[in-house]
């Protein structure tokens, strides 16, 4: 049994979390294989997300705290949390690939920010690249143009060295 004082606890270490959070997303992990569990924490742990299980009464008392208008009592299942303070679409996108391979973890909605996310939302923010994935595009877009640029440019001299190759040969 928890005393009220690690109650209190909880509480403000979730409310901290949920704060210092980018994005947070509610799951459903009834039915799921402790091995399982491991493998997504372990997963969600690299890429910078904070998984905890805690009651739904403490979840929501932690929201309210952290100035998150949304409520977790009203969803099926037991609750599992996952706070993403890196990458805002991190956790949405490892619980969507692992809840295809398991089909007892459901996504169950979440946070963005301060604004509240049903399960579609959530599903679209995975599909969502990764910031890393977005810069990389974002180069190779600037880059091509100057490739481009340079490749004219040394067809231009190619073109110049060719022809005065042709005035050598023939005046020798």
């Amino acid at each position: 049994m928890i005393t009220k004082e690690q109650k209190k606890q909880i509480v403000k270490d979730l409310a901290q979390k949920a704060k210092e959070s980018k994005s947070i997303v509610f799951v459903d992990y009834k039915g799921i294989q402790v091995k399982d569990v491991t493998d997504l924490k372990k997963q969600l742990r690299e890429a910078g997300v904070e998984y905890v299980v805690s009651r739904k009464t403490l979840i929501d008392i932690a929201l309210k705290e952290a100035g998150i208008e949304t409520s977790v009592r009203g969803l099926e299942g037991q609750i599992a949390v996952s706070f993403s303070k890196e990458d805002e679409v991190a956790a949405a996108k490892i619980i969507d690939k692992f809840a295809k391979t398991n089909e007892n973890l459901k996504m169950l909605g979440g946070v963005l920010g301060t604004q509240v996310m049903d399960e579609k939302e959530v599903k679209a923010l995975a599909k969502i690249p990764s910031k890393e994935e977005l810069l990389a595009k974002l180069v190779g877009s600037l880059k091509s143009p100057v490739s481009g640029f340079v490749n004219v440019l040394g067809g231009n001299l190619r073109g110049l060295v060719h022809a005065l190759n042709a005035i050598k040969e023939q005046k020798a």
